[in-house]
């Protein structure tokens, strides 16, 4: 990574010098990604199946690959891109002002990187306890496999958010030197990318749109947080929101984008950035009302309350969903198969479970993501390397995460690279 923030004076540092994260919010942002975080798990919840087969064996599967309304439904829950987005706006808001007091970019990296990986690695440590636990208690090898590979799915947001994260301080760098620039040659990247990959057939081509796509989704909300898309004006915002669906609906009816958001996602495709364009116009347009909203005390508390663990509800809910799922295998009673009319009318009940369940979860986990985190400002090599090995560990977890020692490993990873931005040196501390 490199260093491109301006190095202060040298000064002696004490801890209340240390970059910390947190602070002023804006209210729409914060109340926006509350909503868009509760998308994304009850989402993930409709999507988990389980049911007994004819032979009484258990099955854990993708409820959604049966239900033909999926892809519709896709078009209104693919929330990512304005998550980036949003994202976006507070890394750039974060790190402005932190600069501005003489943080330097490795430094603010480690303490981003520290505030990440705190709760993340506690949840990927009790998934392994969990899958361990389960093969001790002697489930079949079958169940903890799909179970390590279903739990595993959202950690790819963990890994792609450590990387954009890490790149923030070489992001802002560009983005304030030639915001428009930096737009559309992330945006033409990602349509060579998709033209290469639909016309060579070669899917793991799509793979380096993990950059183009998620990092334009991240520039975005730089100039979202920076005014620019404001002065663009209600007009043009409309014109640009528009523009960014009837592309989407063309690309969609000409076959070269999938009518299924979610099928998008892996490899991430092009139209993620239309989608992320026009849910941020979309945005502007309801922004004060989302303002006025947020601001209702009742709703500020829950917005607090979600935004204070954010990252331990995101890592730990799916742990907990794939926990009630596996009870309900050795339930008293006939489980209904997915899509079917029961499976329908049991939703209600299965989604106050799952919300109950999580709420508990980040009630006690969530502890480790409320304190205020003071990370060391670790140098750039250490920077790097707790940002690969973290990246390495998450991304283990999404190849084989049906493999038990793919999690122990992975937890080793995340240890090891908390330990890297988190210890201060012997050689830093003599010289503070």
């Amino acid at each position: 990574m490199v260093d491109i923030a301006p190095r202060p004076t040298a000064v002696k540092r004490t801890p209340r010098d240390l970059p910390v994260i947190g602070g002023a919010r804006d209210i729409a942002i914060d109340t926006t990604r509350a909503v868009l975080l509760t998308i994304v798990v009850f989402l993930h919840a409709f999507m988990v199946g389980v049911s007994l087969d004819a032979n009484g064996t258990p099955v854990l599967e993708n409820a959604m690959e049966h239900w033909s309304g999926w892809p519709v439904l896709t078009w209104f829950a693919q929330v990512m891109p304005l998550f980036f987005v949003l994202g976006g706006f507070a890394s750039y808001t974060q790190y402005s002002k932190l600069r501005a007091r003489g943080t330097t970019a490795s430094a603010y990296v480690s303490a981003r990187l520290a505030r990440l990986l705190i709760p993340a690695g506690a949840a990927i440590a009790a998934v392994t306890i969990f899958l361990a636990a389960l093969t001790v208690t002697g489930v079949s090898p079958d169940v903890i496999a799909t179970a390590g590979f279903r739990i595993s799915q959202p950690f790819w947001f963990l890994a792609v958010y450590i990387g954009v994260t890490a790149l923030v301080p070489a992001m802002v760098w560009l983005h304030e030197r030639s915001k428009g620039l930096t737009l559309l040659t992330l945006a033409l990247g990602a349509l060579v990318v998709d033209v290469v990959r639909v016309a060579t057939d070669i899917t793991a081509i799509g793979a380096l749109n993990i950059a183009f796509v998620w990092l334009f989704a991240q520039q975005l909300g730089f100039a979202l947080a920076d005014g620019t898309l404001d002065r663009l004006g209600t007009r043009a915002q409309r014109t640009i929101g528009i523009a960014a669906l009837a592309t989407i609906a063309v690309t969609m009816l000409t076959g070269f984008y999938p009518a299924d958001l979610y099928a998008a996602l892996n490899p991430p495709m092009g139209v993620l950035i239309l989608l992320g364009i026009a849910q941020t116009m979309i945005f502007l347009q309801l922004r004060t009302g989302i303002r006025r909203i947020g601001a209702l005390p009742g709703i500020a508390r829950v917005v607090t309350w979600i935004g204070e663990r954010s990252m331990t509800i995101y890592s730990w809910h799916m742990l907990v969903t794939i926990a009630i799922a596996g009870a309900l295998i050795n339930a008293p009673f006939a489980l209904p198969a997915p899509i079917t009319t029961d499976w329908w009318l049991t939703r209600p009940l299965w989604f106050l479970a799952v919300g109950v369940a999580v709420v508990v979860a980040a009630s006690f986990a969530g502890g480790l993501e409320r304190r205020r985190i003071t990370a060391p400002p670790a140098g750039r090599t250490r920077v790097t390397v707790a940002t690969l090995l973290a990246v390495a560990g998450v991304v283990l977890t999404l190849a084989i995460g049906s493999v038990g020692a793919a999690w122990v490993i992975a937890s080793a990873a995340v240890a090891t690279a908390l330990i890297l931005v988190m210890r201060r040196t012997r050689h830093e501390a003599l010289t503070k």
